[in-house]
Formats: structure tokens, C-alpha cells, sequence
């Protein structure tokens, strides 16, 4: 599973008949493979929610998202898994099926709220959807749980 992290002063995101938002906190797009397993959302969202990414009253980056209470907007996207070995069109094959994404996604949402995430919006699943958001820093992250089995 891939996944970028964005930190955000706000995120607003729409789409055909659903919209959602969270103020200070991140937003984080998520891309499933065919080989992720609940070993890879529980990898991901422990790392996710303890970045210390979010300054401390000293201007250092020593705060998570659980100790500032952010929210956070968890989208699923599927072109994270892209490859491009040749030419210039992706390879998404290695994306989880619709099925099966969906299901992650569900239990990364799950498992944010597990972890002490006091809001949690999401996106809207195999939909096109616009995002807006205002990031700070710019604070950007790409986590991916492959090959992290004995972490």
C-alpha cells in the first residue's frame, strides 16, 4: 500500500452528491496493491497518525496528529500504484481489484478511528472528486508498507 501524506490548514473535496472537509490536519491519499493485507493498514495508519510532523511551541517539528488532535481526510486512489518501467503510459496493474481496495480503504478508515483520530472524513470511493486544500509548509510524505513485514 502506498500512501501521500499532505499536511493541510483545511481540505474540502466534492463530488456528484457528497462533499466532506477537516480543518488543521492531513490529508492522505492511499493506493491499495493486489498483495496488501490488514498487515499493511495497521503499518500505515500507526506510522500516519505519529508523524511528528506538526511544530511544537518551540518551531520543531516534534508533534503528531494525535497530539495536536488533527483530522484527517483519507482518500482512496488508485493511480498511487502506478508504474511506468517504459514509454509513458501508466501500468496500474498491480492495483487491487475494486473489491478488495474498497475493503482496505474501509478498514484504514477503521483503524485511524482505532488509533484515537477524533475526525475522520473520507472521500468518495470510485468516484471523480475534486479536492481543495490549502497545505502547509509544504509537508509532503510517501509512506508504502511493501516490505515492511518485520518492522
Amino acid at each position: 500500500m502506498k500512501a501521500l501524506v499532505q499536511k493541510v490548514n483545511y481540505c474540502r473535496l466534492h463530488s456528484e452528491e457528497f462533499s466532506s472537509e477537516i480543518e488543521s490536519g492531513l490529508l492522505v491519499t492511499v493506493g491499495a496493491s493486489m498483495f496488501d493485507t490488514s498487515f499493511d493498514i495497521k503499518y500505515l495508519a500507526k506510522k500516519i497518525v505519529n508523524l511528528r510532523i506538526f511544530k511544537d511551541e518551540n518551531d520543531k517539528c516534534n508533534l503528531s496528529l494525535l497530539d495536536k488532535d488533527g483530522h484527517i481526510m483519507v482518500v482512496s486512489n488508485f493511480t498511487l500504484q502506478a508504474r511506468i518501467k517504459s514509454g509513458t503510459r501508466p501500468d496500474f496493474s498491480r492495483a487491487g481489484d475494486s473489491d478488495k481496495a474498497k475493503a482496505l480503504y474501509e478498514s484504514l478508515i477503521a483503524e485511524f478511528k482505532a488509533l484515537g483520530v477524533k475526525r475522520v472524513e473520507t472521500g468518495n470511493f470510485k468516484h471523480h472528486m475534486h479536492i481543495s486544500c490549502e497545505l502547509d509548509g509544504p509537508f509532503n510524505i510517501i509512506l508504502e508498507s511493501e516490505g515492511r513485514e518485520n518492522e
